[in-house]
């Protein structure tokens, strides 16, 4: 039971309903324990031939009276309840999912998208049968189940004694099971994970499936993973498919018990047959409890393990955190400094920056080139802590960015990968998504500025487009395009372009890039491009390879040495005029 003390705070805050519910159940409990009492009065009287048709009737009016407050009172609890399990779920999977937005980047690189899914629904479904109908479950199988007894011992202590010889062996194999459950009930929640993040992968990748021809190969993958799913499940159900039938061959076994002793006891008149009938109706409201008990176990054992695997994503740390008392500066301008950063991913991995030192002063445009592999797109990754360093330090504004929380950081600082990503919505909605309280006057500025708003026009539905999935519908520069429109929207003073121009025609790259030196004089531009007249006007020009900076300087600068840059910015000139003359 250790796995669900994460759940006590929500049985806290709905106590109240919680209360509801059990007490209702526990009416109806009680209420189910009168009918076996009503005929046994029933019985008795028919025996001695002491009822009428009108005395009859009663009993059967009694008997209809209660079941209608049955009926009431069950609604009850399965509203308050099955109500509370789903307010669970619905909390559990919301703190789930927040927790899980603010684990860093590295975090998603070693886990599988499919994991993720998998433990934010099917996980937490079984944490929802497993506090609602498993906490009915337990409740009937400790209040009917003891309440039951205790009746049964008013009847017949010897016969109650007889029929209740099967109990311990209940309990030792509930016990036995319980504990190969749960490690089974991990194995196939895993094996869940493997065959979600597949089929998922199947489907984002479904046109590069086709282009290839490999459906049969990517349908054998799926059939391999659920193959496997089917097997551990199997295992499974070889080991709770027990319960229930050993739940019934129990009962059973009492109930045979009970007839052969009890009516024995009936015939030497020890019983009346009213407490005969009365002592088998008992027994056979006690079957539910015992097959409930093992309900209880299979629901409990799920939802633990289930509960197993959210806690491990809820007791990950973000390896990146704001600090504990972060600096007052609410406002920054933009000046950056890198004084002998150095960055790699783990320890066992060669650094991927090495002693990195430059200043950039608010307004000022910094452009990062190199062959690939150099370690470009960790420095921008760097800026917004989207990674930390391993030495030295970044400042901005003479601030270590370890000591600006990460709202203020990341709210002064806008992005713009190579691989922009969209979402599938509108292009309004993407276009937005940095700030939904932009003016449609200030929208249409950022597209014009990207380069985008006269292809916007050109839409069916213009701004209220549905770009599809990932921007699916648009080609590689349109979804550029698009999300520098977005970044420009945002307007933070730092702006950092990883190479978001590499799919733009030259003649559109130009207007956006003029666009840029003219949207804000206090802009902070970071720009990475494998182009190298994209940067050519920018105020400071660094060459890094294999993450260490080779040569720095204005394009005059570099363009007057012999090194990468100088002899690449002369080779895509030769390029750009053969394209030019075809």
């Amino acid at each position: 039971m250790k796995s669900y003390r994460i759940l006590k705070s929500y049985f806290v805050e709905h106590k109240a309903i919680i209360a509801v519910g059990l007490f209702s159940l526990l009416l109806v409990d009680v209420l189910q324990l009168l009918i076996p009492r009503i005929i046994k009065w029933a019985v008795d009287d028919l025996t001695i031939g002491a009822v009428t048709t009108l005395g009859l009737l009663r009993y059967a009016l009694y008997i209809v009276g209660i079941a209608l407050l049955i009926g009431l009172f069950r609604f009850v609890w399965r509203r308050c309840l099955l109500g509370t399990s789903r307010r669970v779920e619905e909390g559990l999977r919301n703190r789930l999912f927040s927790h899980i937005q603010t684990l860093s980047p590295a975090y998603f690189d070693q886990t599988k998208t499919g994991d993720l899914m998998a433990r934010s629904t099917n996980d937490i479904q079984n944490v929802r049968m497993a506090v609602g109908m498993g906490m009915v479950a337990l409740m009937d199988a400790v209040v009917l189940g003891i309440a039951t007894i205790g009746f049964m011992l008013y009847i017949n202590v010897t016969l109650t004694l007889f029929a209740l010889l099967p109990m311990p062996i209940i309990v030792f194999f509930t016990r036995v099971l319980s504990r190969r459950m749960h490690s089974r009930y991990k194995e196939v929640q895993a094996s869940f994970s493997d065959m979600t993040e597949v089929a998922r992968e199947c489907f984002a990748g479904i046109r590069v499936i086709k282009a290839y021809n490999r459906e049969a190969m990517k349908a054998k993958r799926l059939s391999d993973v659920s193959r496997d799913y089917l097997a551990k499940n199997l295992r499974l159900v070889r080991l709770t498919g027990f319960i229930s039938p050993g739940m019934m061959f129990f009962s059973s076994m009492s109930v045979a018990i009970v007839l052969y002793l009890g009516g024995r006891q009936t015939i030497t008149l020890t019983i009346t047959p009213g407490d005969f009938v009365a002592f088998i109706s008992y027994l056979g409201l006690l079957t539910w409890p015992m097959m409930a008990m093992g309900w209880v176990v299979n629901l409990i054992q799920r939802g633990a393990a289930s509960l197993d695997r959210i806690n491990a994503v809820l007791e990950t740390k973000p390896d990146i955190q704001s600090p504990e008392e972060p600096c007052t500066a609410e406002t920054l301008k933009g000046d950056i400094v890198f004084d002998e950063v150095s960055f790699r991913y783990n320890q066992d991995t060669p650094y991927v920056l090495s002693n990195i030192a430059f200043s950039l002063e608010s307004g000022r445009t910094l452009g990062v080139v190199g062959p690939t592999g150099s370690g470009k797109t960790t420095l921008c990754h760097l800026i917004p802590r989207l990674v930390d360093t391993t030495s030295g330090r970044i400042l901005i504004d003479g601030i270590d960015v370890r000591k600006i929380s990460l709202h203020t950081l990341r709210s002064h600082t806008v992005v713009v990968p190579q691989d922009a990503f969209l979402f599938s919505g509108t292009v309004r909605e993407n276009l937005c998504f940095g700030r939904d309280d932009a003016s449609e006057e200030e929208i249409i500025k950022a597209a014009r500025a990207a380069g985008f708003y006269e292809t916007i026009m050109g839409f069916t539905d213009q701004f209220d487009t549905l770009i599809g999935e990932k921007g699916v519908t648009l080609s590689g520069g349109q979804r550029q395009r698009l999300a520098l429109a977005r970044a420009f929207l945002v307007s933070a003073p730092i702006m950092i372009l990883d190479d978001s121009l590499s799919q733009v025609d030259t003649d559109t790259a130009a207007a956006i890039l003029a666009s840029i030196r003219n949207l804000s004089p206090k802009l902070t531009t970071v720009m990475v491009s494998h182009r190298l007249n994209h940067v050519r006007h920018a105020d400071l020009i660094i060459v890094l390879e294999e993450g260490r900076i080779t040569d720095s300087g204005i394009h005059e600068e570099l363009m007057s040495r012999e090194g990468f840059y100088s002899n690449m910015y002369r080779w895509q000139e030769i390029e750009e005029e053969l394209e030019y003359e075809n």
